[in-house]
């Protein structure tokens, strides 16, 4: 999709079946579905109107709005939606500040265990502006290189969807790129090779903005369900 932003569409999406080993759990399947959109000449910032506009008009269409019960809560969708950033949420959800969290290496744990419950509870929330370690394929600010333009929403304690403004240097890709491969190689996995016909085209990408939606934790939402089961035809078991 990246490479047809840089041959010139400016909107794309895709609704495409997405495949993940290993994840099994309440919000996790090995299968899942995924909506993915992109536009030029936007940013993170542009997506999350463009997220708000787009789930608020789902819920208008199954008569479920302007304000949702999931799990024993309200979710109000009509009100301005609650925008954290990452560093925010440290210091109002745990005892250490994003950083330490990194040096330690309980990022991701203080994330799933101490934040993520606490978002979206009475409006949906963006939680934004990562940490560069935690960039992934988004854009830097260029004024705070030490973080990067990507969102997480939530709803309702669940991530709904993560987004980026898109990373357009092809020399910082290639590095991002090299720094996974020989963490994998550490960690024993397969390795990959280097995207090249990606990387080469990065070159034409225009500014733009990626975002990758859950569907299936969104219908989780919309039809008041615990668990992504009761959301699809078959589970992995059934099958």
């Amino acid at each position: 999709m990246k490479r047809l932003l840089a041959a010139g569409y400016e909107k794309i999406f895709q609704i495409c079946r997405c495949w993940r080993g290993g994840e099994r759990g309440r919000l996790h399947l090995p299968e899942f579905t995924l909506l993915e959109w992109y536009r030029s000449g936007c940013d993170y910032f542009g997506l999350m109107t463009e997220c708000e506009e787009m789930i608020r008009t789902v819920a208008e269409a199954l008569n479920r709005g302007p304000c949702l019960r999931f799990q024993g809560r309200d979710i109000d969708l009509s009100g301005p939606w609650e925008r954290i950033t990452v560093r925010e949420a440290f210091h109002r959800y745990t005892t250490r500040t994003a950083e330490e969290a990194l040096a330690l290496d309980v990022f991701d744990e203080e994330m799933v265990q101490e934040i993520e419950p606490n978002l979206g509870l009475g409006n949906p929330t963006f939680l934004y502006d990562y940490p560069c370690q935690r960039g992934s394929l988004a854009r830097l600010k260029a004024d705070d290189p030490e973080t990067a333009e990507r969102f997480e929403l939530y709803m309702g304690g669940i991530e709904i969807a993560n987004a980026f403004s898109e990373l357009n240097d092809p020399a910082e890709q290639r590095k991002r790129f090299e720094e996974e491969e020989t963490l994998r190689r550490t960690l024993g996995k397969a390795s990959y090779p280097a995207p090249e016909r990606f990387l080469s085209e990065l070159e034409t990408l225009p500014p733009s903005a990626g975002i990758a939606l859950g569907v299936d934790r969104l219908a989780m939402v919309f039809f008041d369900v615990a668990t992504i089961d009761e959301v699809v035809a078959f589970t992995p078991e059934e099958l």
